[in-house]
């Protein structure tokens, strides 16, 4: 009930410049459930959307990334640290466009599409969508069932079966609350972080080459082997379903409905936190 006393002021005051009603919230089963309280300092409210953020750069440690951006340094060292440098300032503005848009607006980016574009366009949209998905979750299914049969010797076919039980272990971390699913991520996210700590400190880089990396190069698009993996650094750094994904879990923070409560992220009173 509470979810559904959050939920109806934004169907009176967002429907305006939409050319359709929402039906329902994003992710209503968690919607507007983490309160932002009015009283708290500015660091504070900063810190109460960082968990959005953690779930986020989940997506841009997929096995895609790992496997252009090692195959880059192992063929042309630190040449193309300037592309991973241009693509995540990309994906850094994008990914702020989009909870900026869910916040703004109350609407996920899925949302805004359906309503932006007639259905004849919105449907195949989502054909496309639902076989991105699948691609992606085929990729990080047999990725980590490597992983298991690298690290344990678990069988490929088993592996297979434990990676998709991930996927009720999130569901049921939910159901407790959308924060018990940022602190399993954050906690995941720290090992992964110690993990390249490690390898930095075992590989003793050159450092001096490493600013230099950070700098353009001509190269980079003279060279067509280069311009290859460039390309599909860039195409692996920026994915829209991570740009979906913030749009819609920024929207689990009960933060105002005013303009002004939108940009200092908060609202009169409280929501339940769970």
């Amino acid at each position: 009930m509470q979810i559904i006393r959050n939920w109806m002021p934004l169907v009176t005051m967002q429907h305006q410049g939409w050319r359709q009603e929402q039906d329902q919230p994003s992710l209503s089963e968690v919607y507007r459930s983490i309160a932002v309280p009015r009283n708290m300092p500015p660091i504070r409210r900063f810190l109460a959307f960082l968990g959005p953020g953690y779930l986020v750069a989940v997506g841009y440690m997929d096995p895609g990334n790992w496997a252009t951006s090692l195959a880059g340094g192992a063929k042309f060292g630190y040449a193309l640290l300037f592309i991973a440098l241009l693509s995540n300032i990309m994906a850094v503005l994008l990914q702020s466009l989009c909870a900026r848009l869910a916040i703004a607006s109350g609407r996920d980016l899925a949302q805004a599409c359906r309503d932006a574009w007639p259905k004849w366009v919105s449907f195949p949209l989502w054909v496309l969508a639902e076989g991105a998905i699948i691609a992606t979750d085929l990729a990080e299914v047999i990725g980590t069932a490597i992983g298991l049969k690298l690290l344990f010797g678990i069988p490929l076919e088993i592996g297979v079966f434990l990676t998709a039980a991930d996927v009720f272990l999130i569901l049921w971390l939910q159901s407790r609350g959308f924060r018990k699913v940022e602190a399993f991520v954050i906690a995941l996210l720290g090992v992964i972080a110690a993990s390249f700590l490690i390898q930095i400190l075992m590989a003793d880089p050159d450092w001096g080459g490493v600013l230099r990396g950070f700098a353009p190069s001509t190269e980079i698009v003279t060279n067509p082997e280069m311009l290859y993996l460039a390309l599909g650094i860039i195409g692996a750094t920026v994915m829209p379903h991570n740009l979906y994904l913030h749009s819609g879990i920024v929207q689990t923070r009960a933060f105002g409905q005013e303009p002004g409560e939108k940009r200092c992220g908060w609202r009169h009173g409280t929501a339940p936190s769970r």
